[in-house]
């Protein structure tokens, strides 16, 4: 029977003698083929070649160059070292890598966890609230039917894992591929960590307590202190997996990248701990964005501290205050933060006595204590007519 007729290859002239690393005439070409027995057509460059149907290894132009080769002999191909052109890729300084995501965490003690991206459906539905999870049309396991929105789940498992194992004290994070189904198909990067047991390895030198919200809030701060914006932000919020009253929306820049709060007691019970674990997933996305350093004037005068004591409602947030008194204070004011909070005798009932130290500083000339005064006016002004609050004295 006779073999169906091969598709013809195209030789591309330039192509072969670029390979070869020695000029081959056309016709030198034309030649070598036509003792192959091939049947080809040729135009000023190039050759369209036909292999007899017995000849099914030559599918390719390189195939062809390969042939060509072998009938003009391996030694008249110059001796050349290979030629690796290498160049720097650009390195921006305001990108951060994920490497030195991972060397903050590690420094700050924890270690890295790698989970399976399939989950437990249940652990969408109840972790997440994810009431459409993309499912696997042919799933290794039952419990591996999903793919996760979260990483929480995997780091709640390797606890467990961990405890079952007589570790007392675990540190992890975990930075993965998240998938969503929203609007269509979505990727992206998260970085979650997770702690429990105590705040520090035991030692002699300081007393044991557990972890807290408020240890994992200063990990975050430390993770994004350099991040681009005008620095990480907490907020009240409300996450399914989490402690109603101990979880906080993170901001960076104006925007929310994530959620860190204390583990809901429904699944410390379901997890069987002992106590609870402080939990926080954020979008990889701006902490990998970091502002470039810039030159300030180093101040020549000495700056000025004044404290202020005010008495406000208990339901005025600390940080809308201090966002407002940034906004409106004398271009002197350097800083403002909060050293003390107090509740007690002498504050009247649903009230509490917050107490600022602010920064002044010029650095063109010494500031005058009427200059002062004035800057200090000005903020609580801000205080009496936004938060109806009143002087402590």
């Amino acid at each position: 029977a006779q073999l169906p007729r091969r598709h013809p290859v195209k030789l591309r002239v330039d192509r072969a003698v670029a390979v070869l690393g020695i000029p081959l005439a056309q016709t030198t070409i034309a030649g070598l083929l036509t003792r192959l027995q091939f049947e080809f057509t040729s135009t000023k460059d190039e050759f369209l070649v036909t292999p007899p149907s017995h000849r099914f290894d030559i599918t390719l132009e390189e195939d062809l160059i390969e042939e060509i080769i072998r009938l003009h002999g391996y030694e008249a191909l110059p001796a050349l070292a290979p030629a690796s052109p290498m160049h720097m890729l650009p390195a921006p300084e305001n990108v951060r890598s994920l490497r030195d995501l991972r060397q903050t965490l590690v420094a700050a003690d924890y270690f890295e966890a790698i989970t399976y991206s399939f989950v437990d459906a249940s652990w969408e539905q109840n972790l997440s609230q994810n009431t459409k999870p993309i499912a696997l049309r042919n799933p290794i396991a039952s419990n591996m039917s999903v793919m996760r929105s979260s990483l929480m789940g995997g780091l709640l498992d390797a606890l467990s894992y961990n405890l079952n194992r007589n570790q007392a004290r675990v540190r992890l994070f975990e930075i993965g591929a998240c998938f969503s189904n929203e609007n269509g198909y979505a990727q992206n990067t998260k970085l979650a960590g997770l702690c429990y047991g105590s705040a520090a390895p035991e030692q002699w030198g300081e007393a044991s307590r557990r972890v807290d919200f408020y240890d994992v809030k200063a990990d975050i701060e430390n993770l994004a202190g350099v991040a681009v914006g005008t620095g990480v932000r907490f907020a009240a919020a409300h996450h399914p997996a989490l402690h109603p009253g101990q979880c906080a929306s993170v901001w960076l820049g104006g925007k929310q990248i994530g959620i860190l709060g204390t583990l809901h007691p429904r699944w410390q019970q379901h997890y069987d701990l002992p106590q609870s674990a402080v939990l926080f997933e954020l979008d990889v996305a701006m902490l990998t964005t970091q502002l470039v350093p810039t030159f300030t004037e180093v101040p020549k005068f000495p700056a000025i501290r004044r404290d202020l004591a005010v008495v406000v409602d208990e339901s005025v947030a600390v940080q809308i205050m201090l966002d407002a008194m940034l906004k409106t204070a004398n271009a002197v004011v350097s800083e403002v933060a909060l050293f003390d909070i107090y509740r007690g005798a002498g504050i009247g009932q649903g009230k509490k006595s917050l107490a600022f130290l602010v920064l002044m500083q010029d650095t063109q000339k010494t500031l005058t204590d009427q200059e002062a005064d004035s800057a200090m006016q000005g903020l609580l002004k801000t205080l009496q007519q936004q938060f109806d609050a009143s002087l402590r004295h």
